[in-house]
């Protein structure tokens, strides 16, 4: 599966560190950033694929769970540390669940907004992968 966990820098201080992203940090050229909060710890975020968007995932407070197909296999990572990020290539089925209290999801986007780079049924999903490999 084509993913990994790519570390931010930061700057260790006293009075708090800061996560440094930057373009050497991103593999791909930043088009959008969006966040996820105030989620319920029973709801469920994501449920899609994207046919050539790619995405860094990093949970800025709090935790969550990220549940990853490929169309042959299933991974789930837990990403509760603001200096990691999940990077998540295309073709890649994504759920996000078990928020925490307080947890917010930030989310680094390579293209805008497009529905049409949208795959929102799992069914349709295998059947792209399947076509596209």
């Amino acid at each position: 599966m084509d993913i990994q966990i790519i570390d931010i820098p930061k700057i260790k201080n006293a009075n708090g560190n800061i996560g440094v992203i930057e373009n050497d940090v991103v593999p791909f050229d930043i088009k959008r950033v969006y966040y996820l909060y105030d989620v319920p710890s029973s709801a469920k975020r994501g449920g899609h694929a994207h046919k050539k968007l790619q995405q860094l995932l990093v949970a800025l407070s709090g935790s969550f769970d990220v549940v990853l197909k490929d169309g042959t296999g299933k991974q789930i990572i837990t990403l509760n540390k603001p200096d990691k990020a999940l990077l998540i290539t295309s073709n890649i089925w994504r759920e996000l669940e078990n928020f925490s209290s307080g947890a917010v999801c930030m989310v680094i986007a390579s293209e805008v907004y497009e529905e049409e780079d949208y795959i929102r049924d799992y069914e349709s999903f295998l059947e792209y992968v399947k076509i596209n490999k």
